[in-house]
């Protein structure tokens, strides 16, 4: 790092992942979410920045760390306006805006607590109702889990 009176500077990752554009309040979510703090690599984050677009964000720079299509649609869940970066050898060879799926399986909770899925080994399975305001609704009881009752496997 490079401090400066006015500014301090985070270096550049050789090869890895950045994650912008996440909403202040889900940046702990969007850590626990891909877990980690459990992780040996660098990883730095800083948050309530400012965005035109959110007001505030938080941004995660990951080195040598590079995540798959079910991961990202975890990311997706508590920050879906979530943007990812690519780096290799310094530069950003790929830029990705993470989506939520139409169907979403074992990667939330149903709210409800007599689910087969939350009493016996049944992999959840949702049908997204609302992407804007992130709402699920649940293969086998049919209820919708919002985003504020959202529990990430």
């Amino acid at each position: 790092m490079i401090k400066s009176k006015t500014q301090l500077s985070v270096s550049a990752i050789k090869n890895g992942t950045v994650i912008d554009h996440i909403p202040a309040d889900s940046l702990f979510d969007v850590i626990q979410i891909l877990g980690l703090n459990k992780l040996d690599k660098m990883i730095t984050f800083g948050t309530n920045l400012e965005s035109k677009k959110l007001g505030r964000k938080a941004i995660i720079k990951l080195s040598k760390v590079f995540f798959d299509e079910s991961d990202l649609n975890r990311i997706a869940l508590v920050a879906p306006l979530a943007k990812l970066s690519i780096i290799k050898d310094y530069k950003v060879v790929e830029k990705r805006v993470v989506e939520i799926p139409d169907e979403i399986e074992s990667i939330a909770k149903c709210v409800n607590p007599k689910c087969i899925t939350n009493n016996e080994n049944v992999k959840t399975r949702f049908y997204v109702v609302s992407k804007e305001k992130v709402a699920l609704k649940c293969h086998y009881c049919e209820k919708i889990t919002d985003k504020e009752n959202l529990v990430i496997l």
